[in-house]
């Protein structure tokens, strides 16, 4: 039993820093990671759709506002390409997995660029149903701003909606190119 003044303090500031220390992770609050998968199916044979979009650097032949993509290894992994927007602003992302016979691919950037995301990763992939097939692009990422109290245009939701659209518009024009054919 502690009789001690000095004792008992010591005791009450120990159990005051216990609490304190369990009560923090609830009041720090970071980002979380968020999820997007956008999927559309298309009216041709996977093989024709994969053949549209499989290279790395192709992403400027089917996606509305991309200017150029070029890619400096090809379909290599670690290959990189510099995405360069219509609209301006780029983006560069790392080739991290690519499967021809899957008809799948996988990459990362680190940074957003344009996009109001951190530590992004995204894999695109085509899959074939009867005569149809199946384009789902998903990806995850952070929020662009990644301490507490972001900025609105890089909050989760700005991240969400900027990679929501991105998927959307891609897939979409891509649809409709392919069944124009």
């Amino acid at each position: 039993m502690l009789t001690h003044p000095s004792g008992r303090r010591a005791l009450c500031v120990l159990l005051a820093s216990i609490l304190l220390a369990a009560s923090a992770p609830s009041q720090a609050h970071g980002p979380t990671r968020q999820k997007v998968s956008e999927k559309v199916t298309i009216e041709a044979p996977a093989d024709a759709v994969w053949a549209k979009i499989k290279n790395f650097n192709a992403l400027k032949d089917w996606h509305p506002a991309v200017a150029d993509s070029p890619a400096d290894k090809g379909n290599a992994e670690g290959s990189v390409r510099t995405i360069k927007l219509k609209g301006g602003g780029t983006l560069v992302e790392t080739l991290e997995g690519y499967d021809d016979a899957k008809m799948k691919y996988n990459y990362r950037a680190k940074d957003g660029g344009a996009l109001p995301v951190t530590n992004y990763t995204s894999t695109l992939t085509v899959v074939a149903d009867g005569g149809k097939s199946v384009v789902e692009w998903r990806g995850a990422f952070y929020r662009g701003y990644p301490n507490n109290d972001p900025p609105p245009d890089q909050n989760d939701e700005a991240a969400i909606k900027a990679v929501t659209g991105v998927y959307r518009d891609g897939l979409a024009h891509l649809k409709k190119m392919m069944e124009s054919k």
